[in-house]
């Protein structure tokens, strides 16, 4: 998914929000970075990318929600695998594999970078020098060579201010409330679909620009989920299965079903799901072996039919810039005598607001509507979210882009403030995190600075 425009401009009720570069700024790149992403045509709304599409929800319209938005999965492309002979034979281009950055090194006045320390873990060492210099180490090393290079500014690189490493971001992210839609189970349109070009498509749900505004709330965008995976209630052997076996799938993904222990008369009614639904099971079962573990374009995740139009909300949220959410190094060092960090990830009483607010918005037009019935318990939102938490790998804003060197460490051509020569590539620039998963707009924002870099 791409950013939004919203995401770019200074909102009030956001704090710190608001980029030194606009919407278009990023947009005219998306085109390329799709097709570098693998996802086809940069079309994001279900009319655009499929035709004659039935609505989310059938028959459900609003100026309030929005039904049109659509997310699109790469293969997931492997970048090395699919554009590494292009590095190869490119005879301007030198790759050094098993080598670890471990210092940037300043002139002795500290305005340009000198030479980049590389060590491997043979204890060899060695420079590399350069007209210009590229970090682009993610949102967690990013800070941490940042902040670990202070043999000229003690300090470190970039933070004469102590920016660096602050304002980190992910996403707010859970599975929240209950959602019973009325109607026909075949009424809602919840599943993956494929668009012309082969590309696999999922729809959402999202509050109007100008609704988030009167509602000085961030953004969010919410999917229709399976119900809860811990209640036997669903009665799907599927997810009874997840869950009986949660504690042997990877840590992502288990740590999202790890809602509870299963108490004994619960296990009993999970297994009796499980053992009255092998017809469902083996059907699971065929499809993530064929579409998902050996297909060249994946399946995204798990999907299923849901039997009494019983979903719970899967909501990925934008997360309010904090100054105090951030990544610091420790005095214990790894094998290249490279200072470990510290992750302080935190939260803002406005992040919990966003995703109440929206989903009570969402529960009156759904009411409204007559189109079903959202429950939710509020005092169960932040455990949920925060059992979510940090879990993936969104990891933005450490050496956020800003015009003023006292809230920002790059500027909006991604150079280091003060440093003449010194580029930061990645999520780590974002003032703002969006709602949407950071890769393309990485890759558009990749492709803005190579553009840039040409010009000077």
């Amino acid at each position: 998914m791409p950013f939004d425009p919203i995401d770019f401009e200074k909102r009030d009720y956001i704090a710190e929000s608001g980029w030194p570069i606009n919407y278009q700024d990023v947009a005219q790149y998306y085109p390329e970075a799709s097709k570098l992403c693998e996802i086809g045509e940069p079309n994001f709304t279900i009319n655009n990318a499929q035709e004659n599409a039935p609505n989310i929800i059938k028959g459900f319209s609003s100026d309030i929600i929005s039904t049109q938005s659509i997310e699109k999965f790469s293969c997931p492309t492997n970048f090395a695998q699919r554009y590494g002979h292009r590095l190869e034979s490119n005879a301007n281009v030198t790759v050094i594999l098993h080598s670890n950055c471990t210092a940037i090194e300043l002139t002795e006045d500290g305005k340009s970078v000198s030479y980049l320390q590389v060590k491997t873990l043979k204890n060899t060492s060695f420079k590399v020098s350069a007209k210009k210099f590229i970090i682009a180490m993610g949102g967690l090393e990013t800070p941490r060579l940042l902040l670990a290079s202070c043999s000229v500014n003690k300090a470190g690189v970039g933070n004469e201010h102590d920016v660096v490493g602050r304002y980190y971001m992910c996403h707010m992210a859970g599975n929240i409330g209950e959602v019973k839609l009325n109607g026909s189970v075949h009424e809602v349109y919840h599943n993956y679909f494929l668009s012309p070009d082969g590309i696999y498509s999922r729809r959402r749900l999202s509050l109007y620009e100008d609704i988030q505004k009167e509602q000085k709330i961030g953004n969010m965008i919410a999917r229709l989920h399976f119900p809860r995976i811990s209640d036997p209630i669903h009665k799907i052997g599927v997810l009874s299965s997840l869950y009986i076996v949660k504690n042997l799938i990877s840590y992502e993904y288990g740590k999202r079903l790890n809602d509870g222990s299963i108490k004994p008369l619960e296990y009993i009614k999970h297994l009796f799901n499980i053992i009255t639904d092998p017809v469902d099971i083996t059907k699971f079962l065929i499809h993530w072996i064929t579409k998902r573990t050996f297909a060249a374009r994946k399946f995204p995740s798990i999907i299923l039919s849901n039997r009494n139009n019983l979903f719970s909300f899967d909501v990925h949220g934008e997360q309010e810039p904090n100054v105090n959410s951030r990544v610091s190094l420790i005095d214990a060092t790894d094998p290249l005598g490279m200072p470990q960090i510290k992750v302080d990830w935190h939260y803002t009483k406005n992040d919990i607001l966003t995703v109440k607010r929206t989903l009570d918005i969402f529960a009156a037009e759904f009411e409204r509507k007559n189109i079903g019935t959202v429950y939710y318990d509020e005092s169960k939102i932040e455990e949920e979210l925060l059992r979510f938490g940090a879990y993936g790998g969104h990891h933005i804003g450490t050496a956020r882009m800003g015009n003023d060197v006292k809230n920002s460490v790059v500027d909006a051509n991604c150079k280091v403030h003060g440093v003449s020569n010194l580029f930061i590539a990645g999520s780590s620039v974002f003032p703002t995190s969006s709602q949407a998963n950071p890769t393309l707009t990485i890759v558009a924002m990749s492709l803005r600075l190579a553009d840039h870099l040409l010009t000077i």
